[in-house]
């Protein structure tokens, strides 16, 4: 019998969403060691040493936090540190985040932008600030504002926890300073843009992306009599019709969305075509993003996936976003086309 992720409807309890604060299992055991720098790119040997250079800052803050504890002192933490990775998609900015994660001490946090929002309106601002304000540094990746609301909401809670002695590491295709540009009024947020920007070290990664070096483009798309036989060869395989996902999605909240995909060998998608509007759009592109954390090949009838955001989605405010997404689709796609 061939699973349906339309016919799944999972439910994320705010405890849950806490402890799922750490990095992807592709990056569980990552390290700086790991990081593999490209010589023909200086940039990013200099990005692993800023980074070990961050983590030595943070576990001395910790220390001197310990000691003030120990000794029963009462007075201010130190403000935390802040380090900004910027750099295109596919240069390691995840690889090097995850390897700040695991060089320091617990408690910790790791999670994207977009599942810190999700906590905050789980939580409570305040509940939020509480639960994270003990911990050694918040690693935020894929770092964006789309919306004046994010905007007020994260830039206060960084301001917090920074003050309360968190530090706070971020990934982002944007620099502090640019944040919001292209989709909202940045200039009437200005205020709270450079705020947050005044809390990093921003340091510059660049390279090709890794996932296209050397690859073929976007595998063919397969026929539905393929798409179906594949589905129905693996039992943890899933098999829906595009619309009928997209329809889907719309019914769940993003939060709900790892939930989705947990426990699939496979996702195979047919009817695939360009999303109609941008709702729909940023909805797949939440998906791209919880399928490629689990590492869950993608195969697909109908269109290209490089064909799912069109044009003038890749031109307007959230471009970076979709050639993410498309980024990370073609990665999963050739994934499975190799592992067929």
């Amino acid at each position: 019998m061939t699973l349906h992720l339309v016919d799944r409807n999972p439910t994320v309890t705010p405890e849950q969403m806490v402890e799922q604060l750490v990095p992807p299992e592709m990056f569980h055991e990552v390290s700086f060691e790991s990081y593999i720098p490209d010589p023909d790119e200086p940039s990013q040997a200099a990005a692993v040493q800023a980074a070990r250079e961050f983590v030595d800052e943070v576990n001395k803050l910790r220390k001197a936090a310990s000691k003030r504890s120990l000794f029963g002192r009462k007075s201010q933490p130190v403000h935390g540190v802040g380090l900004y990775l910027d750099g295109g998609f596919g240069v390691g900015k995840t690889h090097l985040l995850a390897s700040i994660f695991h060089s320091v001490a617990e408690p910790k946090a790791f999670g994207t932008f977009v599942e810190y929002t999700h906590l905050v309106g789980a939580l409570g601002f305040n509940q939020c600030v509480e639960y994270l304000s003990g911990h050694s540094v918040l690693c935020i990746d894929e770092f964006e504002l789309d919306d004046p609301g994010d905007t007020m909401v994260m830039s206060r809670l960084l301001t917090d926890l920074a003050a309360r002695g968190v530090s706070i590491a971020c990934t982002s295709n944007t620099l502090p300073g640019q944040l919001g540009e292209g989709r909202f009024a940045a200039q009437d947020f200005l205020r709270e843009i450079n705020k947050l920007s005044s809390v990093f070290q921003t340091v510059r990664v660049d390279g090709p992306d890794y996932r296209h070096r050397d690859m073929p483009p976007a595998p063919d798309p397969l026929t539905d009599a393929e798409l179906n036989a594949i589905a129905a060869a693996d039992p943890t395989a899933t098999l829906d019709d595009f619309d009928a996902l997209c329809a889907h999605l719309s019914k769940l909240h993003p939060s709900r969305y790892k939930q989705l995909v947990q426990g699939v060998s496979k996702v195979c998608i047919s009817g695939v075509h360009p999303a109609p509007d941008q709702t729909v759009a940023l909805r797949l592109v939440v998906l791209a993003d919880r399928l490629y954390d689990a590492s869950i090949p993608v195969l697909v009838s109908g269109a290209k996936l490089d064909q799912i955001f069109t044009e003038e989605m890749l031109t307007g405010g959230y471009r970076k976003k979709y050639l993410r997404a498309t980024s990370r689709l073609l990665a999963l796609s050739r994934f499975a086309a190799a592992d067929a």
